[in-house]
């Protein structure tokens, strides 16, 4: 088989990528592999279905441009194509003094980065919209909604053929080789011609990126998100989304209330290492996966710096009573019996050589190449607006090759 793209990946990123290259290069034979017998398999299928505002962002990162765009541009595909979705809002809650400078921090950011109706909240704003939570300060975010993104995902997909592309599961790609001026896909379905590769592998983007020949200069180091889930006698206890104020130094926000489109509402996550990168149950382990890990530089690294943080994740993975505390601090109210185990999700964080936690989207072009290195959350809010970002560079490429 031979086409001009092949999109590694059948991911929200990596669809909405052949969406967007389908609407931009014009005969553009085009195909999308996924190694998993359905789309969204893992990082898209494990979320908590969030439209994220914009709100958290550096002003001017990849970040904060993409998902400002997309949670627009996402909005309006929910609406055109009859995409369950609710704009609930979020509260953010500062529960001491203490957290008020990074709540000021994000009140800025988020003006900075075109918020509209941000609305500070002081301790009887907070209770008159969410009764059940104590807070000294909170920040209103009416432009933060809910989705299904599987959904979405399946629409992304429907567009694709109905415009004349390809999408192959269970399809694993095993090795690349570089063929003339194009490449050769090697599948567990047989060979695969393209001139153009574009690695939206999640979890595995890495490994890829080694399959063609290209250095990463970081590792994909896999966290697991544990989620409860409210009783359903308590879910009328919360109104918006409800966050803490999160700690800067990481990627993570911090566990959370979050209403989903299908009437349940979570409780979570916390952030613990998974010993597989596909790893949702505590017990899912990998030898390859956990030795990756572990004798990775940049994350003994970072495991040197964080690891109090790390023991108490821990602690809070095996402790309903640690999490129920935790949660407690913004819902006082909350008890043991009003949360069962909910599922997981597996977050895809690249680290760094140097132990880093990479923050924002890292997406490397190369001759020929592609690579989406690290595109945690917001990516799922901003897919459209990063699928039209990757599909302008390979677009540029056709521009060049057809002269």
């Amino acid at each position: 088989m031979s086409c001009d793209v092949v999109v590694i990946g059948g991911g929200i990123v990596g669809t909405a990528t052949a969406l967007a290259l389908s609407e931009q290069v014009k005969d553009c034979r085009l195909v999308v592999v996924e190694k998993e017998a359905t789309l969204a398999a893992h990082q898209t299928g494990n979320n908590s279905g969030v439209i994220h505002s914009g709100l958290y962002y550096r002003p001017g990162s990849l970040k904060a441009k993409n998902c400002v765009e997309g949670r627009n541009a996402l909005y309006a595909f929910c609406a055109e194509h009859g995409i369950a979705h609710e704009q609930c809002g979020k509260v953010v809650v500062a529960t001491s003094a203490e957290e008020l400078p990074a709540l000021d921090e994000l009140e800025r950011r988020g003006y900075d980065n075109g918020l509209n109706g941000l609305e500070r909240l002081d301790g009887d704003g907070i209770r008159r919209r969410e009764p059940h939570v104590k807070g000294v300060a909170g920040l209103l975010v009416p432009e933060t909604g809910i989705v299904d993104y599987v959904q979405v995902v399946n629409a992304y997909a429907r567009l694709i053929k109905e415009r004349g592309g390809s999408i192959r599961l269970s399809c694993a790609v095993q090795r690349v080789e570089r063929h003339g001026h194009g490449f050769v896909l090697h599948t567990s379905q047989g060979p695969i011609e393209a001139a153009f590769v574009i690695n939206c592998a999640g979890l595995h983007c890495d490994r890829v990126a080694l399959m063609c020949g290209t250095q990463p200069r970081m590792q994909i180091v896999p966290f697991r998100g544990e989620y409860y889930t409210l009783a359903e006698r308590c879910r009328s206890k919360v109104k918006h989304l409800i966050y803490p104020v999160p700690d800067a130094k990481f990627p993570f926000l911090g566990v959370h209330y979050t209403r989903m489109i299908n009437g349940e509402v979570e409780a979570g996550p916390n952030a613990v290492l998974a010993f597989k990168r596909e790893g949702y149950q505590r017990s899912s382990f990998s030898l390859r996966d956990t030795l990756e890990t572990l004798t990775y530089p940049g994350f003994l690294t970072l495991a040197r710096r964080f690891w109090r943080v790390g023991l108490h994740e821990y602690h809070r993975s095996f402790s309903k009573a640690q999490f129920v505390r935790d949660l407690q601090k913004m819902m006082p109210d909350l008890a043991a019996e009003d949360i069962v185990r909910g599922g997981a999700g597996v977050r895809a964080q690249a680290v760094g050589e140097d132990g880093a936690l990479l923050d924002d989207f890292k997406i490397l072009d190369e001759p020929g190449l592609i690579h989406v290195l690290n595109a945690p959350s917001p990516a799922a809010t901003a897919s459209l607006s990063i699928g039209r970002t990757i599909a302008e560079k390979a677009a540029a490429h056709f521009a060049l090759t057809r002269l």
